[in-house]
């Protein structure tokens, strides 16, 4: 019986090198004397050369498996492998809208201009303003663990979508066909636990290293059963199947920042997702933008996934020669059909020709029908015919899986439910929230500019008010003043929040792709989020209460400080909530500041600086009531005129901010006993005339106490944390309509 045996590169190099270099050399000898030719000095030298390299690599290559095939002379065919995935009749329709040209509303132009002008014939529910575009016709196929399937075509052929239905990111009722795995259909819940999508794009944390990468991935998915010793050891055993020992200690790296290679970053992207060791892996052009050696060592890496157990289905576009002696199946598309051929750069440019023709690759997809039903009679018979030859359910598949060590987030749930073996998280929530909390930290840490630019904006703006409202006297255009103070600091600290517009925006596509094969619950991102935001709100309320508040002059002590204080934290939390909440929904940065802007200068407008409340038309007065500005701007004027007996306006001081505050004070005296004698009142040049509470009540600030402003402040802030948390569920299903 022969069985495949595999060497992993488990010594040092200096060790290992002579061993497989006598043991390929001695192989290539008796090769070469089996055919009769003797091999030359220099083909020796070349083939022992080309061992080293293989083995030793340049650096920035991976080790290599070396494989033996040790035979006992029986004949017998190897044991069938545990994991067959097997599709049947994939076929995806999407609606698209019609270019509207005289070919298309004049029948007779259009016949003039020949069959190659549109060799789709149109289908069923096309109209003059849209068609429909099938992305994948009658797609059939299997892929085993052990090997790598993988899906060729040129662009536009429908290679990625074949993944992503493979993969269930294609909404149900739109994907005609089946995928089972042993013969069994896969649950959606028990797929995400046992597979695992690398997307095309490396979607990482630029400032974490590659070893910290992977570490908090193994945090995710790994069990909190595990014990830390043996998540670092996993991560280590991954850092060498990756290659990417030399990478360990260097950061991602971004456009700003020097990190790994290109290579280096895309094996770390397969790392994140292949921690837990999932029984399906998916990949969506890994090779893509890599040089030829590096989409070879990327594709090496596949090959020892696959080895170890897994079945892995990749898209690749443009494979080199090296890259296909290491695919085990392939199958080609042509605008969405099947068409299989051996030989890659031949089969390639005859479809590319092909597809420009009258004919199309019609010929091509009607002999791949032919030959598939005389290799396979019928889809349903074949899948029996999968589960009988591995004599196993899936139950007892997966089952034999985890005890070699597959699924390390592993069960030991006994249902017989394949989807109730595997737990769909493997971490309590409050255990996601620390891991995710930890690495926002740590991220936003070696990127101390970030919050250095927040705090600079927050420090001058603070600066300029404190300076442009240097001590206010209690005079009626102290009043004034005040109230306009209060207007342009409450509406700022709204406008500071509106940094945080990119947060989200940059951690989209990592949230998407963790969240959408359950790394961790979306609600431990919303609470994580929140906590990780407020300690530099906290920061950031305090300097700018301190550097206002006594610069300024205004009333309460030490007790009105903490309550400005805590106001302007509830509005550094409402406003960074709002934004939030924007970054969930809005997918540009430039369209999401655009609309930030616009929005709270309407808060502003309809907060009751600008216009009371009495004054604000009917059909207006909901918004004045949704303004963020409102409750914030409120409260601080309650904190600074609710003083019963502080005097705002005495005597001679009512005929400020009138035509008469430029006549003498005696002639305002005069007036003031006319004024008098009319009323029946002595009013002298010391009689309040306006206090606190009448300002209050000029204002139209008479519905809510200060406290209520701050509570329905902080309420705010948690309805839009409610709104992000709905904009996380609703857009991250990451799934084609």
């Amino acid at each position: 019986m022969s069985s495949r045996v595999v060497a992993e590169n488990a010594l040092p190099v200096t060790n290992t090198t002579p061993y497989f270099g006598m043991m390929e050399l001695d192989d290539y000898t008796r090769r070469s004397a089996a055919t009769g030719a003797s091999p030359t000095l220099g083909q020796l030298l070349k083939h022992v050369g080309d061992v080293r390299k293989e083995v030793v690599g340049d650096g920035s290559e991976t080790p290599v498996h070396q494989a033996l095939e040790i035979g006992d002379g029986t004949g017998m065919e190897p044991r069938s492998l545990p994991f067959v995935l097997s599709f049947s009749n994939l076929t995806y329709s999407v609606k698209v809208r019609r270019k509207l040209s005289f070919s298309a509303i004049l029948p007779r132009s259009r016949s003039r201009l020949g069959a190659a002008a549109d060799s789709e014939a149109p289908a069923v529910g096309d109209s003059m303003f849209s068609r429909t575009k099938t992305l994948l016709n009658d797609i059939s196929g299997e892929a085993r663990d052990g090997e790598i399937m993988a899906v060729l075509g040129a662009s536009g052929s429908g290679k990625s979508t074949l993944i992503d239905a493979l993969a269930n990111r294609i909404a149900k009722g739109s994907l005609k066909g089946t995928v089972a795995l042993n013969g069994e259909a896969l649950d959606s819940r028990l797929l995400k636990v046992i597979s695992a999508y690398v997307m095309q794009d490396d979607l990482l944390f630029p400032m974490l290293t590659v070893e910290e990468t992977l570490m908090f991935a193994a945090e995710f998915r790994l069990p909190r059963t595990l014990s830390k010793s043996k998540k670092k050891a996993r991560v280590q055993a991954l850092i060498d199947q990756l290659g990417i020992r030399n990478a360990a200690k260097t950061v991602i790296g971004d456009e700003g920042h020097r990190g790994v290679s290109g290579g280096e970053r895309r094996r770390v992207s397969i790392g994140i997702d292949i921690i837990h060791d999932p029984i399906i892996l998916f990949l969506d052009e890994p090779t893509s933008g890599l040089d030829s050696t590096s989409a070879f060592m990327v594709v090496k890496v596949l090959q020892r996934i696959a080895q170890s157990g897994s079945i892995v289905i990749m898209s690749i576009h443009q494979p080199s020669y090296r890259i296909l002696g290491l695919l085990d199946r392939m199958i080609f598309l042509s605008r969405g059909n099947t068409v299989y051929k051996n030989r890659t750069e031949f089969a390639l440019d005859l479809i590319r020709d092909l597809e420009g023709s009258p004919g199309g690759t019609r010929s091509l997809v009607e002999f791949n029908k032919t030959w598939q039903s005389m290799k396979h009679p019928a889809p349903a018979a074949h899948s029996n015919a999968v589960h009988d030859q591995n004599g196993m359910s899936l139950k007892e598949a997966i089952s034999a899986s985890i005890s070699r060590g597959k699924l390390v987030s592993g069960a030991t749930n006994t249902n017989s439910n394949p989807s109730s073996m595997v737990p769909t998280f493997a971490n309590p929530i409050w255990m996601e929230m620390v891991t995710l909390s930890k690495r926002s930290f740590l991220n936003s840490r070696r990127m101390p500019e970030l919050f250095g630019i927040r705090l600079g904006a927050v420090v001058v703006t603070g600066f300029i008010l404190a300076t442009m409202f240097w001590k206010l006297d209690n005079s009626p255009k102290g009043v004034q003043e005040r109230l306009g103070f209060f207007a342009f600091a409450m509406s700022t600290t709204f406008y500071t929040t509106a940094d945080a517009l990119p947060v989200f925006l940059q951690e989209r596509y990592i949230f998407m792709r963790e969240t959408a094969y359950n790394a961790y619950r979306r609600s431990s991102y919303l609470v994580s989020h929140a906590l990780v935001s407020l300690p530099s709100l906290v920061f950031l309320a305090l300097t700018f209460s301190a550097i206002t508040f006594w610069a300024v002059g205004l009333d309460g002590g030490f007790s009105g400080f903490l309550f400005y204080f805590w106001i302007i934290l509830a509005s550094f939390w409402a406003g960074n909530s709002f934004v939030t909440f924007l970054s969930g929904v809005v997918p540009h940065v430039m369209l999401g500041y655009t609309i930030v802007v616009a929005i709270l200068a309407y808060f502003l407008l309809f907060s009751g600086f600008f216009i009371n409340r009495d004054r604000i038309p009917n059909y207006w007065i909901w918004f004045h009531y949704m303004s963020l500005v409102k409750y914030p701007y409120e409260a601080v004027l309650q904190n600074e005129f609710e003083d019963p007996v502080k005097c705002f306006v005495r005597g001679v001081q009512i005929f400020d901010n009138t035509p008469l505050a430029a006549v003498p004070e005696v002639l305002k005296l005069k007036l003031l006993d006319s004024m008098s004698n009319t009323l029946g009142t002595k009013i002298t040049s010391s009689t309040c005339l306006t206090t606190g509470a009448d300002i209050l009540k000029q204002n139209g600030v008479t519905d809510l106490s200060k406290w209520n402003c701050l509570w329905v402040t902080v309420a705010w802030g948690f309805f839009f944390r409610f709104l992000f948390y709905l904009s996380l569920k609703v857009g991250s299903k990451n799934k084609r309509r």
